[in-house]
């Protein structure tokens, strides 16, 4: 006969215990509730395993670890009164009644509340109340509580069960998709409408049925349809010279980085909305840095421009390379003329730049390192000549460069190249004197003639690798600006949707195996980095038929039936602001 109390110890010490579980009631809790009398009769040889186990309805007895790693996040106090939500067997509802004064259990299942109030009834546990019912629902009959654990994967956290916290209480919550890897959340309400949320790990369980959660074929419980949910959840745009709508983005003015994307390069009123909202950031929110998908020492010559900086002799008109709308429009013209404006009379520290992340104007880049050289260090501008010479002949062309590269099969340029950005980082105190500006700008093109030679060359090789080094180029540009500025400095990104989303959420990383900006600033900088994408249903936009051809005006297909664009285009809001985030 299996000695079930030595069983119950060895899986304290080994599963609970031994993985960092260090609240002792918990442990004592453990030890005296017997765990096989929670499964079917059958599998009591099997109850301590380290797993889930089947239970009667098609349900399942969670691993023991989970249970006590839920149990101790939630912060139980002996007074405490606790909900758990998806009672199943009542295991934990058992070890919850150890802990605590006071255990309202809510099991959809009739078979498993009856089996769960049986097993209460025969171990005594007389401070535990099986019901019944809808869990997503809570119990607010019982409410406030001082903790809600639920025992099965949501949607999303209910607002019906948060409400019912105790300011103070804890919701301990898996929330995922079914049978996906979910995320286990603890969540804090701190006042009367405020909460802090806590990522605890991943984690798999049943799905959570409910009118708050799944309905039985795994979709949202929520009656509405998405058009009705997203119709409810807008907030209607003012026009975009309206100051009310650049206010309602103050949200996201505490951010480090604000990323605001586009889905065409040529629509006038993604760029006016840009603008707008970034208006608003530098005049009430301190940022300093506008950053846009456009070539360095294209962006420089605005730059200089817009903050009163001189123009280098023989310098080039900026952003002659196709496609040219892209940023030689009006609506860039206007924001740049507001930035002089803005920025005249101020100190240096105070101004807002005009910064470009991408990597395409190989040739200006090499211009702007010789050129500050030819003023800095003469010697060292000659040796710049010599090395970059293996890149002159592919200036114009270089696609040409990474066809060379591939047929012969080695990098002809890429050490001459590397150990010229080395030399002039190595040389930085040297160089920088009184005007960092210029020596910033010269290591920024610098970096882009080494970065634009690798990617020039692996260009052949696959389409993720050129856009994963061109996308941590930029990324690695907008870090070595905001160290620049000083700890302070907070900076708004222009680019399209596709390099701000985050790629590790979407097919692009998950398939494709490609990383963007996006993804890159929430790794770097987690909740001070905002992700603001921009969408439309249909309309026109400037655009070409080739690459360098004319540019054209052209009408936009109307979005993909079942796409986020069509369903936010059917909620009948003409423009408005969706926030996603949680609460």
């Amino acid at each position: 006969m299996p000695d079930f109390m030595a069983a119950r110890e060895k899986m304290v010490e080994r599963q609970i215990a031994a993985r960092g579980i260090h609240d002792r009631r918990i442990h004592d809790a453990f030890r005296s509730v017997p765990r096989e009398e929670f499964v079917p009769e059958h599998l009591h040889e099997f109850a301590f395993e380290d797993a889930p186990l089947p239970i009667e309805a098609d349900q399942t007895i969670s691993q023991p670890y989970i249970v006590a790693l839920m149990l101790e996040a939630a912060e139980l106090e002996g007074s405490d009164k606790v909900l758990e939500v998806g009672a199943g067997s009542g295991y934990t509802a058992a070890i919850l009644a150890q802990v605590v004064d006071e255990v309202v259990a809510i099991e959809r299942h009739q078979e498993l509340a009856r089996l769960a109030g049986e097993r209460m009834e025969r171990l005594e546990l007389e401070n535990v109340s099986i019901y019944e019912g809808d869990g997503t629902r809570g119990f607010p009959e019982k409410a406030p509580f001082d903790a809600i654990i639920v025992s099965a994967s949501g949607s999303h956290v209910p607002d019906v069960l948060l409400q019912q916290l105790e300011v103070g209480g804890r919701l301990v919550m898996p929330v995922g998709e079914p049978q996906e890897v979910q995320q286990l959340l603890k969540i804090t309400r701190t006042g009367e409408d405020d909460y802090e949320q806590e990522e605890l790990g991943a984690v798999r369980f049943v799905p959570l049925i409910g009118a708050h959660a799944w309905d039985e074929r795994g979709k949202r419980a929520d009656p509405r349809s998405l058009p009705e949910l997203i119709r409810d959840a807008a907030e209607p745009l003012p026009d975009f010279d309206d100051p009310a709508f650049g206010a309602l983005f103050d949200r996201f003015g505490d951010a480090r980085v604000v990323l605001l994307g586009e889905a065409s390069h040529g629509t006038s009123e993604f760029y006016r909305a840009r603008a707008a909202i970034t208006r608003r950031l530098i005049e009430e929110h301190g940022f300093t840095i506008v950053a846009v998908e456009a070539d360095w020492p294209d962006a420089a010559g605005i730059d200089r421009y817009v903050r009163g900086r001189p123009r280098r002799d023989g310098e080039e008109a900026p952003f002659q390379r196709f496609p040219t709308w892209m940023w030689r429009n009006t609506d860039v013209d206007a924001f740049v003329q507001w930035l002089k404006r803005r920025n005249e009379g101020r100190p240096q520290e105070e101004m807002a730049g005009f910064y470009g992340l991408d990597l395409y104007n190989l040739g200006g880049s090499i211009r702007a390192v010789i050129d500050y050289l030819d003023d800095v260090d003469p010697e060292a501008a000659s040796v710049a000549r010599e090395r970059y010479g293996c890149l002159q002949p592919y200036a114009k062309n270089p696609q040409g460069y990474g066809r060379m590269a591939l047929t012969r099969g080695y990098a002809q340029c890429e050490q001459p190249v590397v150990q010229m950005l080395r030399e002039l980082l190595g040389k930085r105190v040297e160089y920088v004197g009184e005007n960092s500006d210029e020596y910033l700008d010269a290591a920024a093109n610098a970096r882009l003639v080494k970065n634009a030679e690798a990617y020039y060359r692996v260009m052949y090789h696959g389409a993720a690798e050129s856009w994963n080094l061109r996308d941590t180029h930029m990324f690695e540009t907008l870090c070595q600006l905001l160290d620049a500025k000083g700890a302070g400095a907070k900076a708004v990104v222009w680019a399209h949707n596709s390099h701000i989303g985050n790629a590790a959420h979407t097919e692009m990383g998950q398939v494709r195996e490609e990383l963007n900006i996006g993804q890159l600033c929430k790794e770097r900088w987690g909740e001070q980095a905002r992700l603001i994408g921009f969408g439309t249903h249909t309309g026109t936009v400037a655009a070409a038929t080739d690459w360098d051809d004319p540019m054209e005006v052209k009408e936009v297909r109307p979005s993909l039936a079942g796409s986020y664009e069509r369903m936010s285009h059917d909620a009948g809001v003409e423009r408005f602001l969706l926030d996603l985030r949680e609460g």
